[in-house]
């Protein structure tokens, strides 16, 4: 008789909901996907029908649950993960009162600019561990509230995309400290809602839903979803957490000295730590994680993997070419033209501001730029240039997350990029530190599943459920001390052109 229990993670995403089916030894045993469409009703603007979100989940749920054949009393626990910051308005009535406003419109400028006045940018910093941000949850409730009143009247609660599907698929409002984090509402060192921000953004404390730890037990399956999916009613829903805090959990980021950099469109340098850690100068994100009483912080690259993505769309045409020839992957053809390439390029430097930066300048303003072009460069210079730049940008965010007296030991590499050995070996030779790439192609899904385990009492902690339900490529590799002193030349040179340039990149933005 199989007495094989099983965790399901659903990862709602901005383009797609992804639901996996796993067993405990974080083994998949069944996966299905749904697409949905991206509203863009005005130039910077990002919605999505929260009933899309919820179609694809039953859509999904049902699939998994029965391409399985897997018993529904045996699946014991559920987690989901999601793309952070969206808000979800409901009425009295818990109906949805106008498409969700998601973490990458951009309409919220003012807004910020009004909290900022009205508590100061050090009191955000301190309460919410970040200045006040386009992309995040409160600004959007007080544009709402600027711009359509009749809507925001109406307003008896506020959720995150994975809430509201929580809410749909067990009728409880819930949310979790790693999400909730990514809302500017949440005091991050005390892990509750700070009473000053939901005043600044003139909202009832009971419009927002009850915070608990991401593997805590939230609700059950109701009976709605139960005869719509196959899923039983006894099947826990844990608080699930953030996409990125997710992705940690499923590579098993879960402990003190563990991080992990991402390449992809953008990039992103994340690090567990034990205590509330804040940049004063807020150029990262502090973020409580998905392990109890711990917190992340990360630095984010808006344009890494983009650079190579733009790069070879404009000046590639021929690898292209010869990539659809041959069957290779265009980047494979790329990589091999850089990797003839010394470290430096010769003397020809990228700064991989295409749009705007982050970490660590914190500039919507500052561009991409080549320094050092001399005739002697070739295509293959540029290229190797890209890599080389993005991996600059990249250290600095490493290098703030040092400031803070944050230094991982070792660092998972994942993400599109993470396919690229020469890109791996840069990493590894300017951060200076073992690096491996990370095994978890569905990483947001498993972090969650893993925090469905614990919540379940299938394992004890996180830490332990990760040790059992992760694996990495044991393929690690270790920097070379004559290459890192390569590299760092090249990076002092590389972190003094944004100084020189500030100016000039407020006088172009100005004409």
């Amino acid at each position: 008789m199989n007495n094989m229990k099983y965790v399901i993670g659903i990862d709602l995403g901005t383009s797609a909901t992804k639901t996996v089916l796993f067993d405990i030894n974080g083994k998949i045993i069944a996966d299905a996907s749904r697409e949905y469409d991206l509203l863009q009703p005005h130039n910077g603007w990002a919605e999505q029908n929260p009933s899309d979100w919820y179609d694809a989940a039953i859509e999904t749920l049902s699939k998994v649950v029965s391409e399985s054949g897997v018993d529904a009393a045996d699946i014991v626990s559920l987690g989901i993960s999601g793309q952070m910051h969206g808000l979800v308005m409901l009425d009295e009535n818990c109906e949805v009162l106008r498409p969700s406003i998601l973490w990458c419109d951009q309409r919220t400028g003012k807004e910020c600019e009004e909290l900022t006045e009205k508590l100061g940018r050090e009191t955000l910093i301190k309460i919410t561990a970040n200045p006040a941000l386009t992309g995040f949850t409160a600004s959007k409730i007080l544009w709402v509230k600027n711009n359509e009143p009749e809507i925001f009247e109406k307003c008896r609660h506020i959720l995150l995309p994975k809430d509201y599907l929580r809410f749909r698929l067990t009728g409880e409002f819930a949310t979790e400290v790693s999400d909730a984090s990514g809302m500017q509402l949440l005091d991050v060192p005390n892990r509750k809602w700070s009473d000053v921000m939901i005043e600044a953004v003139g909202i009832k404390p009971e419009y927002l839903a009850k915070v608990y730890e991401s593997p805590e037990i939230t609700g059950y399956i109701n009976s709605e979803t139960a005869s719509l999916t196959g899923l039983s009613t006894s099947t826990a829903v844990v608080g699930g957490a953030g996409d990125n805090a997710a992705a940690a959990v499923g590579m098993g980021v879960v402990e003190e000295g563990k991080a992990f950099t991402t390449i992809g469109t953008s990039g992103v340098v994340f690090a567990h730590t034990d205590k509330p850690k804040i940049d004063p100068e807020g150029r990262v994100h502090t973020f409580c994680c998905a392990v109890p009483d711990a917190w992340h912080v990360m630095g984010v690259t808006q344009g890494a993997g983009l650079s190579m993505q733009w790069f070879k769309n404009n000046f590639c045409v021929e690898e292209s070419r010869e990539a659809e020839e041959s069957g290779k992957h265009v980047y494979a053809i790329t990589d091999s033209m850089a990797s003839g390439i010394p470290v430096g390029c010769d003397k020809l430097i990228y700064l991989p501001y295409l749009m705007g930066e982050r970490t660590p300048h914190l500039d919507p303003d500052c561009r991409g730029v080549f320094f050092g072009i001399s005739a002697m460069h070739t295509k293959a210079h540029f290229i190797r240039a890209v890599l080389e730049g993005v991996t600059y940008s990249l250290y600095d965010c490493l290098l703030v997350l040092k400031e803070m007296n944050i230094s991982p030991e070792t660092m998972l590499l994942c993400g599109g990029g993470a396919k690229s050995k020469l890109w791996k070996s840069m990493i590894c030779n300017t951060f200076s530190l073992p690096v491996a790439t990370s095994k978890s192609a569905e990483a947001p899904a498993l972090g969650v599943a893993i925090l469905a385990a614990v919540g379940a009492g299938i394992y004890s902690s996180v830490p332990e459920a990760c040790k059992a339900m992760t694996a990495v490529d044991p393929d690690m590799m270790l920097p070379e001390e004559n290459k890192t002193e390569e590299f760092r030349k090249y990076h002092s040179v590389y972190s003094s052109l944004y100084k020189s340039l500030r100016s000039s990149y407020k006088d172009l933005a100005s004409i």
